[in-house]
């Protein structure tokens, strides 16, 4: 009799270490899966927001709060709020806008209205290298 075949080792994404005191500032007590589906989206918008002002101050070349450089004659102008479609559903997202207007985001551009970063990337992971072992007919 024939043996079984062994199951490829598949590498497990080791996702990166959130601090306990950060999870207890979402904890309001024992919480129901739609409190956890809050929170998650609200991590999301938190750190798509913060993603969004690092590319602002490495734009400017200085960060908030920051004496701005003599040469630079660009500063920090508000936010401008804006809703996008993403995974979850509809999400209100504030981008922070410069002063002369040239600030144009990579991670969300301007006037885009889906965000797909986070699907994208899962795409770009499933799709990068096909399992022979799954898809024999496929080249590696």
């Amino acid at each position: 009799m024939p043996g079984r075949a062994k199951k490829p080792d598949r590498a497990v994404a080791r996702l990166p270490s959130i601090p306990k005191e950060l999870a207890a500032q979402f904890l309001t007590g024992p919480m129901t899966g739609e409190a956890i589906n809050a929170a998650e989206i609200a991590f999301k918008q938190a750190l798509i927001e913060a993603s969004l002002n690092g590319e602002l101050t490495h734009h400017l070349g200085y960060a908030p709060g920051a004496d701005r450089p003599e040469a630079s004659a660009n500063h920090r102008n508000g936010v401008t709020a804006r809703s996008v479609l993403t995974g979850d559903g509809q999400m209100r997202i504030e981008t922070p806008r410069d002063r002369n207007g040239s600030f144009e985001p990579l991670l969300l551009p301007k006037h885009a209205r889906r965000f797909t970063a986070f699907d994208d990337s899962i795409v770009s992971i499933v799709c990068a290298r096909p399992d022979s072992a799954r898809d024999p007919g496929l080249p590696r």
